[in-house]
């Protein structure tokens, strides 16, 4: 099987966002579905669900809108790459093309942290972004979680969400107290 140039999916954009999550490269399901996070072992919309008190099975235009009204962003590191498959392992690192995340950041003073969803996401961050102007992110908090991807198997849906909640909890917290004030 030949590798394939593979484009993903446009940014959901909060119109203040203060958290923005990053994945890597949507999956083939995702891809196909036109939907972030679209495979159903994916554990995305689960974790987020439980973290924002949300029913994870509504529909995906309505599941995006909560998550804009909760001042989350979407996105993903890498604008088009080549990757036979799925698996972040496959992408063939000197294809990639990465989605302007500095323009957005630019547009978007409000952004307070940016969530890394798998080690590929954050590494291909580093690479594009972060080793090329590192004084440009200082104000940001970057926050590792593991993958929400069934290929992601050492934890346990149930771990991998208490890992998100961990770390986002307290973000989340303060985008709830910044909405009560008027923000």
């Amino acid at each position: 099987m030949a590798a394939k140039f593979i484009r993903g999916l446009p940014l959901i954009e909060a119109p203040v966002t203060r958290l923005l999550i990053l994945g890597s490269m949507p999956g083939q399901e995702s891809l196909l579905r036109q939907q972030y996070y679209a495979h159903p072992r994916n554990t995305f919309w689960f974790i987020i669900g439980e973290l924002l008190g949300i029913d994870s099975t509504i529909e995906y235009q309505e599941r995006l809108q909560i998550i804009r009204e909760k001042h989350i962003s979407l996105w993903d590191v890498i604008e088009n790459c080549i990757r036979p498959g799925s698996l972040d392992g496959n992408i063939v690192n000197s294809s990639e093309k990465a989605n302007n995340i500095k323009y957005f950041y630019r547009r978007h003073p409000e952004l307070e942290a940016i969530a890394f969803n798998g080690r590929k996401a954050r590494q291909s961050f580093t690479t594009h972004f972060l080793r090329r102007d590192p004084q440009l992110w200082q104000k940001l908090i970057l926050l590792d979680l593991p993958s929400t991807s069934p290929a992601h198997a050492t934890l346990r849906p149930q771990e991998k969400s208490g890992l998100w909640q961990a770390k986002l909890t307290p973000f989340l917290s303060r985008n709830q107290h910044s909405k009560q004030i008027g923000n």
